[in-house]
């Protein structure tokens, strides 16, 4: 049988690999097959280098495999740092997002992440970078409007000679 080959293989693998990343279900069929690739007499070392991987992570598939069998190749729940914000405070700053800032004292006209970490240091006694505040933002719901351009007022005249010679 004729060697099979794969155009652009470094991105096709690339591409492969995030697949496998989006889907829960992906990633056990994985792992699965990394195990049976160990039982097959494949070394750590072979199947990280096969499918992508560090040999560390292969010995992590392989012990959970075999401490919890199956269930132990299923994507845990990771807890991730815990909030600063506790939901209730969230809420209020929603309510707080939605009037202007001039209502809260601030000489500024709209929200921006700047200004409400600077609320929330006010406020909660909470140090909030300014990227997390913008993130806040959209996991409430809310886009920041940024302040629209001045139109200067020019001379009618003017205009109109300009329109005049940009037609030509």
């Amino acid at each position: 049988m004729r060697r099979l080959e794969i155009k652009n293989p470094e991105e096709t693998k690339e591409a492969i690999m995030g697949e496998i990343a989006r889907s829960e279900e992906a990633k056990y069929d994985h792992r699965l097959h990394g195990l049976l690739l160990i039982c097959q007499g494949f070394s750590c070392y072979e199947v990280a280098k096969m499918l992508g991987h560090s040999p560390r992570t292969i010995q992590y598939w392989v012990r959970r495999f075999e401490k919890d069998g199956f269930a132990g190749l299923i994507e845990q729940q990771r807890p991730g740092r815990p909030a600063n914000l506790t939901e209730e405070m969230l809420e209020d700053v929603g309510k707080d997002l939605r009037l202007s800032p001039h209502e809260h004292g601030y000489t500024q006209n709209l929200w921006d992440g700047k200004l409400l970490s600077h609320h929330l240091k006010q406020k909660y006694g909470l140090d909030i970078g300014t990227r997390q505040c913008q993130r806040i933002f959209h996991r409430l719901g809310l886009r920041r409007r940024k302040p629209g351009g001045v139109i200067a007022t020019a001379d009618p005249q003017a205009r109109e000679t300009f329109k005049k010679d940009s037609k030509s």
